[in-house]
């Protein structure tokens, strides 16, 4: 049942963000829930991990490095040319290049387990990149957007580790020291994220409700534009450089999904709440594309067996 639900997350978000447009009021005003509510969200991926998920990277360093590379180099560049090309606003576009300098999403490992990807290695990818943005993301936003907004990088960090690395080491650590205990709280949190990401998106579209009737058609084209930008990439990229299907399908899963709730957070906080609106629009397309896509490579996959 929590499977289902899970799985059917584009639906939430579609009716969260209805809901938010016709009643808008009461989740504006729970804009200030928005960090504590991710950080809740991060543990629960901590709690989903051990400490094997980082280690595996000594065992298996190359298919690791090069997904670490593409997701950080790739998204970051195809959001910054994207808003470059649209001839964004200052905030919208750095919305778009916030999503990019994101790490991968907690919605890939779903995701690549339905294309009959390799998953421990995303999920190898999927915690090693969420700490990584520690660092990654204030560098690469202020890189990227800091001639056009200001970028609090420093400031941006602290944010980070307060809300990924904490959440996601204790959730890490309290799993590898009472993995059994934890058996309940490691079924019921993948339903209680999908939901946490639904309400902060109605937030956002409560926020931004009389700007998205005017900008909406043309950012969603953005942002599918951006995600198939990191599908292909992650795909193509490692083809090219040597790797089977198995992973590049895995690495392209890892490089388009993008943990799109901490860029919608970060730019409520540091930026404004129309630059979350290209994070709440990557949410709800990233996990269409992603199972539509994973559902032709399982088709593809079950035929040639």
């Amino acid at each position: 049942m929590i499977v289902r639900i899970t799985a059917l997350f584009p639906l939430w978000a579609v009716l969260g963000a209805l809901l938010a447009w016709f009643v808008p009021d009461p989740f504006a005003a729970c804009r200030p829930a928005i960090l504590p509510l991710l950080g809740v969200v991060m543990f629960g991926m901590g709690a989903g991990l051990r400490v094997e998920n980082f280690l595996a990277v000594l065992r298996r360093p190359t298919p690791v490095i090069l997904g670490l590379g593409l997701q950080f180099l790739m998204m970051p560049l195809a959001g910054w040319l994207l808003a470059l090309l649209a001839g964004l606003p200052p905030q919208l576009a750095a919305g778009v290049i916030l999503v990019g300098c994101s790490p991968g999403g907690t919605a890939s490992n779903v995701i690549c387990y339905l294309a009959r990807g390799d998953v421990a290695l995303s999920i190898t990818l999927t915690a090693c990149s969420t700490l990584l943005a520690v660092l990654a993301t204030p560098l690469l936003m202020l890189l990227y957007a800091g001639e056009t907004v200001d970028v609090p990088a420093l400031d941006m960090l602290q944010t980070i580790f307060w809300i990924i690395f904490l959440p996601v080491t204790l959730g890490t650590l309290l799993n590898h020291l009472l993995h059994r205990s934890l058996t309940v709280i490691r079924q019921v949190f993948p339903m209680l994220s999908v939901f946490t990401i639904v309400f902060i998106i109605a937030v956002i579209v409560a926020l931004n409700r009389e700007q998205l009737a005017g900008i909406a058609t043309g950012l969603f084209v953005l942002v599918a534009l951006h995600n198939l930008a990191g599908l292909a990439g992650g795909y193509w990229g490692a083809r090219w450089l040597g790797q089977d299907r198995r992973i590049s399908r895995t690495l392209a899963i890892e490089v388009g999904m993008q943990n799109s709730g901490l860029a919608v957070a970060l730019a409520i906080k540091y930026f404004s709440a129309a630059a979350a609106l290209p994070g709440a629009l990557f949410s709800v397309w990233h996990n269409l594309s992603g199972s539509m896509l994973a559902g032709h490579w399982r088709r593809r996959v079950m035929a040639d067996e």
